[in-house]
């Protein structure tokens, strides 16, 4: 088990950001037209349109936060959802080359922090490697350092509860909550916390 040791800084965070898009934009490169327009656990969205919310937050302005806001009659779920499906109309080769542009990119969403891009591509990257049948390794650290952001978000909201459990992660030293006590993995345990299964795949309870 890794112990607890130092919490990610800015710097590391980023740069596990920056490979996890360059390996999922080798992932999504490998696709078939088929395996584009595959359903994701992300509500209504196809792989294409989880791949195309990946390569908005550093394009996005406070303009294009204001008019989307509009357009989305303040429903911050809806201008998530609405944004990542109009990008995701551009050719497949054009959301690969989006999300290889911003490899490096260090620009931030209006409203959010240096955590939310490591959580996003983390999260969204499994719901993609998922969807298709694949195997996509986590780094340990850094699904902790999600899921801590998940756990004490606030600002933006957090669009799920929180399970009423104790979660117990086996691979890094990591514990919250209180009730049953599930066992598993840290990447699972992200999972389970972003509202994408009701209880991990690997480990147990």
């Amino acid at each position: 088990m890794i112990p607890v040791g130092v919490v990610l800084g800015t710097d590391e965070r980023w740069r596990i950001v920056d490979e996890e898009r360059a390996s999922l934009a080798d992932l999504l490169e490998s696709l078939t037209p088929e395996q584009w327009e595959t359903p994701t656990a992300c509500g209504d969205w196809r792989v294409r349109d989880v791949a195309a919310h990946l390569t908005l937050a550093p394009r996005f302005s406070y303009g294009d936060l204001v008019r989307d806001w509009i357009r989305a009659r303040g429903d911050m779920n809806r201008l998530i959802h609405d944004t990542a499906v109009r990008e995701a109309r551009l050719p497949t080769a054009g959301i690969v080359k989006n999300l290889r542009a911003i490899i490096g990119n260090r620009r931030l969403a209006p409203t959010t922090t240096p955590r939310e891009p490591l959580l996003d591509i983390l999260v969204h990257g499994q719901d993609i490697a998922l969807a298709l049948g694949h195997r996509r390794e986590m780094p340990v650290a850094a699904a902790r350092d999600a899921a801590d952001r998940v756990w004490t978000m606030r600002f933006p909201p957090r669009p799920w509860p929180l399970p009423q459990a104790r979660l117990v992660a086996t691979d890094i030293e990591w514990t919250r909550g209180n009730g049953e006590e599930v066992r598993a993995p840290m990447a699972d345990l992200l999972m389970l916390l972003t509202g994408r299964q009701d209880r991990p795949a690997r480990g147990g309870m």
